[in-house]
C-alpha cells in the first residue's frame, strides 16, 4: 500500500468502533474501488454532517435543528423524560417506537477508573429542566453495568425532593448489557415493565 492519503484513510477508519487495522484496510479499498458510487457520496455526507449536525441545547440529542425534532414534537409526552447515557442509547430506544416522551442525554456515566465525575455529565441540565416544572416522571435508562447503576443512584439523589416519580428500566436489560446492543423487543419490554427506583 502506498500513498499517504490512503494510509491516512486507513488510520482514520481504524479509529471507528468495530474496525481494526485489517478491516480498515479492506473498507478503504472497498471505498476507493467504488469512488463515484460510495466514496464521494460518503465524503459529501460526512462533510455535511460535520457542518450541520449539533447537540440539542435542551436534551443533548444530535440533530440539524436546535431544539431537536424530538424536543419540538407536540405529539410527545412533555411530562416524561427518559434519561440516557449517550445518543446511541436514545437512538436505540427510538428504534423501538415504544416511548413517546422526551429525552435527556447525560453524556456518559460516572466512572472512577476513567476519571469521569459528576461535573463531566449533564446532570445540572436535567435538574434545571425538572426545576422549570411540568415534568411528572423521570425514567432512568442506564445500562445494567456497575457504572450505569452508580450513575442512576447519583441522579436519583440529585432529584430527591423535586416532586417527580423516578423509575428505571425493568430487569429485562441483562446485567452488564449496553442499551445500544439490545434487540428492540427487549428494550420495549424493559420500558413497559419499568418500576420505581
Amino acid at each position: 500500500m502506498s500513498g499517504s492519503e490512503i494510509e491516512q484513510l486507513v488510520q482514520l477508519l481504524a479509529k471507528l468502533p468495530g474496525l481494526g487495522p485489517r478491516s480498515a484496510r479492506r473498507a478503504a479499498l472497498h471505498l476507493l474501488k467504488r469512488r463515484e458510487n460510495l466514496l464521494e457520496p460518503l465524503a459529501r455526507a460526512i462533510a455535511a454532517a460535520a457542518e450541520k449536525v449539533r447537540a440539542c441545547s435542551v436534551c443533548g440529542n444530535l440533530d440539524t435543528r436546535d431544539p431537536c425534532l424530538v424536543c419540538v414534537d407536540p405529539r410527545r409526552d412533555a411530562e416524561t423524560i427518559c434519561v440516557v447515557e449517550n445518543v446511541a442509547d436514545l437512538w436505540a430506544i427510538e428504534r423501538t417506537a415504544s416511548f413517546r416522551g422526551r429525552y435527556h442525554v447525560l453524556g456518559g456515566v460516572l466512572s472512577a477508573l476513567d476519571g469521569i465525575g459528576p461535573d463531566d455529565l449533564n446532570v445540572a441540565g436535567l435538574v434545571r429542566r425538572i426545576g422549570e416544572g411540568g415534568i411528572r416522571e423521570v425514567i432512568l435508562a442506564m445500562g445494567a453495568t456497575v457504572d450505569g447503576q452508580t450513575t442512576a443512584h447519583y441522579v436519583t439523589d440529585r432529584l430527591q425532593g423535586a416532586g417527580v416519580t423516578i423509575s428505571r428500566l425493568a430487569h429485562g436489560v441483562p446485567v452488564g448489557g449496553e442499551l445500544d446492543y439490545l434487540d428492540d423487543g427487549t428494550l420495549t419490554a424493559a420500558l413497559k415493565a419499568r418500576r420505581p427506583f
